[in-house]
């Protein structure tokens, strides 16, 4: 009747809602698939968004939380919206199908389990209708006309509508969906929570321990709070479904077998892809897709300029920091080079010396270098020429210079003693006296007294033996390697030596001017001597002889190691030489004389042949300051340099620093060494100078300079 409210039966039937032991239909939406032919599975795929459709809107207008299941199995699987005319028969899956195919142009699916449900439940017909209606108005309420039920829900109100009138609707034909191979949703549908629990509820009681229910079109995967967004895949294989078309309403149709057009498209949007995200691509192939340009192919020149544009920018950053490296590190020290010839030879030939026909010897310029050597170089006896070895270490050990005489020394008893011995050369000194030490070395050297050595020996290292040990000691530091010495005096035949090594130890031993004062002294008065002490250096009072001890013995012959002095440029040149081993004559006296006049013959040659010569003039480049780069600055002698020999003397040049070191930089003509000829008191020097300014070496000396 009009205006009265539908009652909950069908109000249940209208929404789709079961009575309690009913079976809901939808749940044949979510059930598997039965096996079926390939065109059943097509036509299933139509019905099943038509159903879907159906259901959403039922849904939706629905308040009843509960439905019950005889309602829909009385209609054979089929939901009658309400229960008034017109009544239509349950319509064959065959012709269902044949109907769709004529209203949608697409084939629907038969499902296999609303078969099934057909085929098990009979059909009621009219007369369930007529009970479910009769049970409705007992419970207190009038079923309204199908017509006015659909009216005023599709307002979204319960209340009938005034003018609507009855239709011949079609009931629709709910069949299962295949189950998607990913359970994923594939609808937007939207069913309330409760409603939705409840079901799948009931879908898993029906269901068999091997199958498992469908997920609901709105059900979420987790949970409404974990998915915020619709995942949109990158690639689809399938071919995307058209746009969904809003639903038509209901209009009459011409058979009550053909069911209302529904859209078949879903929103592309809510579909979900079957494939897992593609792995990210390489770069190259990532901007050829964006760019729409594929990458050029891989060639030997391509990869080539790749690695120069990739290890350029390195290369060049590393030679930026080896350059900065380079011009900060600390120059290296200049240094003075010689480039002119390092050695000279005077000119005249070689020096012609009257070199004896016995024994050995030699004779040197103190500084400039040996004149010559005559005779084997072979240790023999040296007699009293020993003695300037004990002189020696005493003025070693106790040093006195100029004025000073030293510390007394008393006769010994021993001394007295031996100064009676009428077979040896002795001082006159007697025991309890006392001398000078400048005084004792006079009578050592002077009359050769052997006992005043002995003394002397005694009084410096409280025993002979112990002072032969330092005489030896000391030769050894000379570099005397062919002497050797087992007594203080010399009188042993077993101290021997050679006249390279004397030449040795006069040069150091005429270092020391109180013992050159004393060797040059032909005779001396000594206090507490009674008689005058003559010496037997008979040539001391030639010109320039100037010492040093003369020495003779049957085994050892006439010796003598001389001193004697020559002025060349102003400046007094020392010379010393030896002559040992000569045994011409019978009696011992006069094999000293032979030695003493053989001296004096090779003094005079060396006295005439010793001279100077200009080495290096002024101006002269003589070297250059090497900065240590490459870069070099000649340097010039300031004045001329002569140097002291003899002809045929080769004598060597050396440039060296003066008191301060070379600097890197400096003006012309500063002075920043010298050049020097000899060695000693012998040597000679001139001041070098620069000859252009003395500059830094520049950036690019600086920045290829290795080590």
């Amino acid at each position: 009747m009009a205006g009265e409210s539908p009652g909950k039966s069908d109000q249940r039937k209208s929404s789709g809602e079961t009575a309690p032991g009913e079976r809901d239909p939808r749940l044949a939406v979510f059930r598997e698939p039965a096996t079926g032919t390939a065109d059943a599975a097509e036509r299933d795929s139509g019905s099943a968004v038509s159903t879907k459709v159906a259901i959403a809107n039922r849904t939706e207008e629905s308040e009843e939380p509960e439905e019950t299941e005889d309602a829909h199995e009385s209609d054979g699987g089929r939901i009658t919206p309400d229960a008034g005319p017109p009544k239509a028969e349950p319509a064959k899956a065959e012709d269902a199908d044949a109907d769709a195919d004529a209203s949608e142009g697409a084939e629907e699916p038969v499902s296999a389990d609303a078969d099934a449900a057909k085929a098990d439940k009979p059909d009621k017909g009219d007369e369930s209708e007529e009970a479910e209606k009769a049970d409705e108005s007992g419970k207190g309420g009038k079923v309204p006309s199908w017509a006015t039920a659909k009216k005023g829900t599709e307002n979204g109100t319960d209340a009938p509508a005034a003018d609507a009138q009855p239709v011949d609707r079609p009931t629709a034909v709910f069949k299962a969906l295949p189950r998607p191979a990913v359970d994923q949703p594939t609808t937007t549908l939207k069913v309330p929570e409760k409603r939705e629990e409840k079901a799948e509820e009931k879908a898993e009681e029906k269901a068999g321990p091997d199958e498992k229910p469908a997920q609901k079109p709105d059900e979420k995967p987790e949970s409404a709070a974990e998915r915020t967004s619709t995942f949109v895949p990158l690639r689809r294989d399938d071919k995307p479904a058209a746009p969904a078309s809003p639903p038509r309403p209901p209009s009459p149709s011409p058979s009550p077998s053909v069911p209302p057009s529904v859209p078949t498209a879903l929103p592309e949007a809510a579909e979900r892809t079957r494939q897992q995200p593609m792995p990210p691509m390489p770069p190259l192939d990532l901007l050829a897709e964006l760019t729409n340009k594929p990458a050029p192919p891989e060639t030997p020149v391509r990869t080539a300029v790749r690695r120069v544009k990739i290890w350029t920018p390195l290369v060049v950053l590393v030679l930026i920091v080896l350059a900065v490296v380079q011009a900060v590190r600390p120059l290296p020290a200049p240094t003075l080079a010689l480039s002119a010839d390092p050695t000279f030879t005077f000119e005249g030939g070689k020096l012609d010396m009257p070199w004896p026909d016995e024994g050995q010897g030699g004779v040197e310029v103190e500084g400039v270098g040996t004149i010559g050597m005559y005779g084997q170089q072979k240790p023999a006896p040296i007699a009293s020429v020993a003695k300037v070895m004990t002189a020696y270490v005493i003025l070693r050990d106790h040093p006195i210079t100029g004025e000073q005489v030293g510390p007394k020394i008393e006769v010994d008893k021993k001394a007295g003693e031996e100064a009676n011995r009428p077979d040896e050369s002795t001082a006159p000194i007697k025991e309890g006296q006392q001398f000078t030490q400048k005084q004792m070395l006079q009578l050592l050297m002077i009359p050769s007294g052997n006992n005043a050595a002995r003394l002397l020996a005694r009084w410096d290292a409280e025993s002979e033996p112990a002072f032969v040990e330092k005489m030896n000691a000391a030769a050894k530091d000379l570099g005397m390697t062919n002497t050797t010495y087992t007594d203080p005096s010399g009188l042993e035949s077993s101290t021997v030596s050679t006249a390279a090594d004397q030449l040795k130890l006069g040069k150091a031993v005429m270092q020391n001017d109180v013992f050159r004062e004393i060797v040059n002294l032909p005779q001396v008065e000594i206090p507490g001597i009674d008689n005058l002490i003559i010496n037997n250096n008979s040539i001391l009072l030639e010109p320039g002889v100037s010492g040093i001890k003369t020495g003779s013995s049957t085994p050892a012959g006439g010796n003598l190691l001389w001193s004697a002095n020559t002025i060349v440029d102003g400046q007094n040149r020392r010379i010393i030489g030896m002559v040992m081993g000569a045994q011409k004559g019978v009696k011992l006296w006069d094999k000293l004389e032979l030695s003493i006049q053989n001296s004096l013959k090779l003094i005079k040659a060396a006295q005439d042949g010793v001279t100077s010569t200009t080495v290096v003039k002024k101006g002269d480049v003589v070297g250059y300051v090497d900065d240590g780069l490459g870069g070099r600055t000649p340097v010039v002698s300031t004045k001329d340099l002569k140097a002291v020999g003899w002809a045929g003397l080769q004598v060597k040049l050396n440039l060296t620093e003066g008191k301060e070191t070379v600097p890197h930089t400096a003006a012309s003509g500063t002075v920043v060494g010298e050049v020097t000829v000899g060695t000693g008191t012998g040597k000679v020097s001139a001041p070098v100078a620069l000859q252009e300014d003395l500059a830094e070496p520049g950036l690019g000396a600086k920045l290829t300079r290795v080590g």
